[in-house]
């Protein structure tokens, strides 16, 4: 009986010493355990956090790779544009050394036209007509005295005379167009004409009609016209300046279809 109380006396204490240590290593274990769901719940934060880091940085990557494309499509465009305002210069360039060239050979066409006129009409007076040029153009001033008596449109011989001659040196030049312009003093008309605008007009259709009725200048080449006294080249307050006034104008003008073609055009867009 002693026996079994000692055997008692020392087996249960092993055995309560012996539960208490299953249990603290089992509250460890739980603890452990514990310790590593929560280690991997951060570990799977922050693969998480990482991979949302991850696809941010491939859109931006995807979103740079974009604007890169964009900006060698902006160069390439550039480039082309470029290389296309370099040939629009050229192009334009060589567009005003031809319009420079024509405008050079329009001034030698005149000059010598001028040359020719003045050559043509050597034996009238400088007090019957001139020869100049004015913008661009070949005037021939030819004054009432030699072309028409007082307040009427009937060319005298004289006058037609001095038409035939001009006549030659138009026919012998086809690319030339010509206006007939009538002028007059401030004097108002009285008689056959209503007014200066009148006789003006009627003046410059008489000089028409014998250039191509009797001298055969083709009638496209001509037009007429009658400024009365709206356009004086002196005054009109003397008897020596209104007599100036009273003047007929040929005038003179090449053909400028080239140049103008040349105007016209744009620069390649």
């Amino acid at each position: 009986m002693k026996q079994r109380l000692f055997a008692l006396f020392y087996i249960v204490p092993l055995l309560l010493l012996a539960s208490c240590v299953s249990t603290r290593k089992y509250q460890d274990a739980l603890n452990r355990e514990q310790q590593l769901m929560e280690e991997k719940n951060q570990l799977n934060n922050n693969i998480a956090t990482l991979n949302q880091r991850i696809q941010g940085l491939e859109g931006d990557v995807n979103r740079l790779t974009g604007q890169m494309d964009e900006a060698g499509k902006s160069a390439a465009q550039l480039a082309r544009e470029a290389n296309m305002t370099q040939q629009q210069l050229e192009e334009e360039q060589k567009r005003l050394a031809q319009m420079q060239q024509l405008m050079n050979q329009q001034r030698q066409s005149i000059e010598a036209l001028r040359k020719k006129m003045s050559d043509a009409l050597v034996n009238f007076k400088s007090d019957e007509l001139s020869v100049f040029i004015k913008d661009g153009k070949v005037y021939v001033s030819l004054q009432e005295n030699l072309l028409f008596p007082s307040a009427s449109a009937t060319v005298n011989p004289k006058g037609k005379e001095a038409l035939g001659t001009l006549a030659q040196v138009l026919n012998t030049n086809p690319d030339i167009d010509v206006l007939i312009e009538g002028h007059t003093d401030s004097i108002p008309i009285r008689g056959k004409y209503q007014d200066n605008w009148d006789l003006s007009t009627a003046r410059a259709n008489a000089i028409v009609r014998i250039l191509t009725g009797t001298y055969q200048v083709a009638p496209t080449r001509v037009t007429a016209s009658g400024r009365s006294y709206y356009e004086p080249i002196d005054t009109n307050s003397t008897p020596e300046g209104r007599a100036r006034n009273r003047r007929t104008e040929i005038i003179l003008a090449p053909k400028l279809d080239e140049l103008m073609r040349l105007l016209e055009q744009s620069p390649t867009t």
